[in-house]
């Protein structure tokens, strides 16, 4: 461990998070984001499904750790979704069973404090079109369609009210975007950099309205070591420095 200890955030979940800090994934910009204010660990597992996830929870959030995550964002069900393969292997998980294991992760996370805080992502869409065109032989019967998409969403969402955990409708905000099916994508499934500006769009929007205390997001939270400091730059006035800790001009897109 480094200190001093700031606020933890994990992102949790299979590829979409394995995947978030690469073409300009949502995680790196988050990371970018709480720069000086929340340390972000990436916990994902490629071509995972809840049932895995939730027989780990335990060896990736122990309820005896010395410090527990602020804030825990979730997402499974992409590869839950996709239809059943004729061998009985594979990663579908029938939607009352990927019901059920979201619960189980859902109530593990609450078990960790009273101060962690959680954040599901409902299943995205596909480009169905483009997904069979990049899709290799190497794989049997691989079945991905909206509709299931939309099915696994759907539950996630409906569970999110019913246990009050916030929740992102990826569904929905996803084909808002315009030509989303070309733009959202690298290969019909995975997100591409605009497809994570929508992710990142959407959790910034729930950290701004949750009344959450201490509010989590980036503008109310604390930057690290941010008083000012004779060895910043000089200003022109040759007598004063200027304190460069909450610049953000770097950025292509000054999140709200």
């Amino acid at each position: 461990m480094v200190g001093p200890p700031r606020p933890l955030f994990v992102l949790f979940g299979s590829s979409i998070v394995q995947h978030s800090y690469s073409n300009g994934g949502w995680g790196a910009v988050l990371s970018d984001i709480y720069a000086r204010k929340a340390d972000i660990i990436l916990r994902g597992y490629f071509g995972w499904n809840s049932r895995r996830a939730a027989k780990i929870l335990d060896l990736v959030f122990p309820k005896d750790a010395p410090v527990q995550p602020s804030l825990i964002i979730v997402y499974f069900g992409g590869n839950d979704s996709m239809g059943p393969h004729s061998s009985g292997l594979g990663p579908h998980v029938p939607l009352p069973e990927y019901i059920q294991n979201m619960r189980t992760i859902a109530n593990h996370l609450k078990s960790l404090s009273d101060n962690t805080r959680i954040i599901f992502l409902s299943c995205p869409p596909v480009n169905e079109v483009k997904l069979a065109e990049s899709t290799s032989t190497y794989f049997s019967e691989l079945v991905r369609t909206n509709e299931l998409c939309r099915m696994y969403s759907e539950a996630c969402i409906e569970l999110c009210k019913e246990m009050d955990v916030k929740v992102v409708d990826l569904f929905t905000a996803i084909q808002k975007r315009e030509n989303w099916m070309e733009t959202c994508f690298t290969d019909g499934v995975h997100l591409s950099e605009e497809g994570s500006k929508v992710v990142v769009e959407q959790i910034l929007e729930v950290l701004k309205q949750a009344e959450w205390e201490p509010s989590l997001h980036w503008k109310s939270m604390l930057t690290e070591f941010s008083e000012d400091s004779p060895y910043d730059l000089v200003a022109s006035d040759g007598k004063t420095t200027i304190n460069p800790s909450e610049w953000t001009y770097h950025r292509k897109i000054q999140w709200d």
